[in-house]
């Protein structure tokens, strides 16, 4: 079964009905959220003559609800969000179009330091290599049971989370069932340092800044990112309702254009420093700029006073900005392969996953608007 939510989490009230001639988006405070509040920042919205209302949403079911509800036109996604808001799964069935991928890469598997001593103890070669395999906490599990200890506990984003579904595929990998050797929960990004330092949890696998943040906070060390699990992967999404797209399609398009826009500024590494400001004021307040700066680059520190060490960079650029429906049958996938799901309705693929509509934006946006190929996914673990 998906993990469960450790505890209730506090819903923004509610927001007015989206308007006719804007639209109204949310996020999430993360790093990858930066394409929106660039374009919202940099005017790009603006200057493609589409009005976007921005909101911070605090967890992913909040977001997931708002948009059911009609409360938002739509906003930054999960990857396998569509699929399960469009089967119901855990809230209203709703209906989504994937327009655009916001960033590729960018989370990261962080343990508390208690944890990483146990498997540093259990198999410490193992524990040292980068990308850190899942059988070094095979072993440190190994060490567990014989000890009688209980099975840690381990955060995720969200049930129906790219999270869930790499670090599953990175603990099968070690011969860890997460559903036997392992306590999985749902904790909302921005509230994964505190349980980490409270105990209530041993790790967790979340988008940055969190795992850095963790470790500014000598709470944890990283082990791996999810690169290391699916290099090129896509994170998030930028995501609206089918009947939003049906009705303004015009603004869609623009909207898109306009990421994909602030996706090449983002690119380049002259501007990180900005981005990082203004993620601080728009998003994280009680992230400091340089901690997100690092989250933006091409490195990660990966324990208190370590020297950073080089990561595959969250990537904005044009090219992995296109939505692809392969992509999206591998989140199925793995969604049929832990019994999270039943049967997959067919066409339902296609029919959120819309790389048309990033075509006829890229165009718009003056890049190269040929669909590119896609990523190769994971091979499917027995």
């Amino acid at each position: 079964m998906p993990p469960s939510e450790s505890r209730s989490i506090d819903r923004p009230a509610a927001l007015s009905a989206a308007s006719s001639d804007r639209l109204s988006l949310g996020y999430v405070p993360l790093t990858d959220s930066a394409p929106l509040l660039i374009a919202k920042a940099l005017g790009l919205f603006d200057r493609h003559h589409i009005k976007v209302d921005l909101t911070r949403i605090g967890a992913w079911s909040a977001l997931r609800d708002h948009i059911a509800l009609g409360h938002l036109d739509g906003g930054q996604m999960l990857s396998p969000m569509p699929i399960a808001a469009g089967l119901g799964l855990s809230g209203l069935p709703t209906d989504l179009a994937a327009v655009a991928v916001l960033a590729r890469h960018g989370n990261t598997v962080t343990f508390s330091d208690d944890l990483m001593a146990e498997i540093l103890a259990a198999a410490p070669e193992l524990a040292r290599m980068r990308p850190m395999p899942a059988a070094a906490l095979a072993a440190a599990l190994a060490v567990r049971r014989s000890r009688g200890k209980p099975h840690p506990t381990l955060a995720v984003v969200f049930a129906f989370s790219s999270h869930n579904y790499l670090l599953r595929h990175w603990l099968a990998s070690g011969g860890i069932d997460p559903d036997q050797h392992i306590r999985l929960v749902v904790v909302p990004p921005p509230l994964l340092p505190g349980e980490l330092a409270d105990g209530r949890i041993d790790g967790f696998c979340a988008g940055e800044p969190w795992g850095s943040r963790a470790v500014d906070l000598r709470l944890g060390r990283i082990a791996l990112t999810t690169a290391d699990i699916w290099p090129n992967h896509p994170e998030k999404l930028l995501t609206v309702s089918a009947g939003r797209l049906e009705a303004a399609p015009e603004q869609v398009e623009a909207c898109v254009a306009a990421i994909i826009e602030a996706g090449v500024w983002l690119s380049d590494p002259a501007h990180i420093a900005e981005a990082a400001r203004i993620l601080h004021t728009g998003a994280m307040p009680d992230v400091p700029e340089q901690v997100i700066a690092l989250s933006l680059g091409h490195s990660l520190v990966r324990a208190p006073d370590e020297a950073p060490t080089p990561v595959p960079a969250l990537q904005f650029h044009p090219q992995a900005t296109c939505p692809h429906p392969e992509h999206g049958a591998w989140w199925a996938r793995q969604m049929l392969r832990w019994g999270h799901i039943d049967q997959l309705p067919p066409g339902l693929i296609a029919q959120i996953w819309r790389p048309d509509i990033w075509q006829r934006a890229a165009h718009r946006a003056g890049v190269p608007s040929t669909i590119p190929p896609f990523p190769p996914c994971p091979g499917d673990l027995a």
